[in-house]
């Protein structure tokens, strides 16, 4: 065979080469698809599954958002989180919906339940009513819910203790203050957030009697303009420490937070359900309480994968299953007040500190 007949035998053999490698590319798994239309006021996201190999491979789960959507840098950004994560785990398909109104609630858990979906979350103390009513619609459906119960042999209801984990930011609170006036900012007054006041209000109490807790609640968990607003009033009137428990329209008390030190001025917050430092930044965020709710998401959604999906099982997370609590760095807490929250930590663990869930009456 001659040179040059070799050189092209070479070519046409490293052009098959490069050929077959293109052809065999695979999609990254668990990547976040574009957003879908909706004839419900709706906005879907869908992750890719993985290789189809994958134990998750050929199930699906979805979620639908409350009305604070899927950014809201809280608790439903934090279950989407946990699914997107899932999806790169195992391969399962995952999707959310977002509610605009409540009364998107049961066209969207309709929608995955009718689409055949493995397990369909609602994500918020509001979708109660709603699950119900598709629970009982749909007996062979798999549903689960977050911050709220529903007494049904096909949910499984994950609610959180938050009355302890505000407990320790209220504690950090009160040590920090040098005003002795703290604000706490709620979303909608619901059982739920209410346990956020109550907790955050014996916290701070019981390391500073002297000082003042001003709250507000904002009637919405989707208004930050609002929350913005209120928080201004707090810090005016000589509030220095701001408890958000509103999703996104907590993220308004954040923004005055920040419109306030680029001006020269210095207000802290405490940030709710995920560690918000992270998206607002250390200048404004003293600390967090967070809650379990990604973690939540991906137990019960690999239970329903492995085919341990538990319906009608309530779960409680508290301080002592590590469901709520503070972030692990904690870069504007000193020292000694973390101490201190480890004191309170470990007597509500023994039970020598019981926290109540309701706000003291006034």
């Amino acid at each position: 065979m001659n040179k040059k007949l070799i050189l092209m035998v070479v070519a046409v053999m490293l052009a098959a080469i490069a050929l077959a490698g293109c052809g065999s590319e695979k999609k990254e798994a668990g990547t976040t698809g574009d957003p879908e239309p909706s004839d419900k006021a709706t906005t879907s996201g869908a992750a890719d599954p993985a290789p189809s190999e994958s134990k998750g491979a050929g199930l699906k789960i979805g979620m639908a958002t409350d009305g604070g959507g899927v950014n809201d840098k809280s608790f439903n950004q934090g279950a989407w989180e946990g699914l997107q994560k899932l999806a790169e785990e195992t391969g399962v398909t995952v999707k959310y919906l977002e509610s605009k109104t409540d009364s998107d609630y049961i066209p969207n858990l309709n929608t995955f339940v009718k689409d055949d979906y493995s397990l369909t979350w609602g994500i918020g103390f509001l979708f109660v009513d709603a699950m119900k009513t598709i629970a009982e619609q749909n007996p062979d459906a798999k549903l689960a819910i977050i911050d709220n119960v529903v007494e049904a042999s096909n949910v499984e209801s994950v609610t959180f203790a938050e009355n302890e984990g505000s407990f320790l930011v209220g504690v950090v609170a009160g040590l920090t203050t040098k005003s002795n006036k703290i604000g706490f900012v709620g979303g909608m007054e619901i059982p739920v957030i209410k346990k956020f006041e109550a907790g955050f209000a014996a916290g701070v109490a019981a390391v500073n009697p002297d000082a003042k807790v001003l709250i507000n609640y904002v009637g919405d968990f989707n208004k930050p303009d609002i929350g913005k607003q209120q928080a201004a009033t707090m810090y005016n009137d000589g509030a220095d420490i701001i408890f958000q428990a509103a999703g996104s329209s907590g993220n308004g008390v954040f923004t005055e937070a920040l419109d306030r030190f680029k001006s020269g001025g210095k207000v802290w917050v405490i940030g709710v359900d995920k560690d918000q430092s992270l998206e607002f930044g250390d200048d404004v965020t003293l600390t967090s309480m967070m809650k379990g709710v990604e973690a939540a998401v991906l137990k019960v959604s690999k239970d329903v994968i492995d085919g341990k999906f538990e319906g009608g099982k309530i779960v409680e997370l508290g301080l002592k299953d590590n469901g709520v609590g503070l972030p692990a760095v904690n870069k504007n807490v000193p020292d000694e007040v973390l101490a201190k929250v480890e004191e309170f930590k470990a007597k509500i663990i023994s039970g020598e500190i019981v926290v109540p869930k309701e706000p003291a009456a006034k």
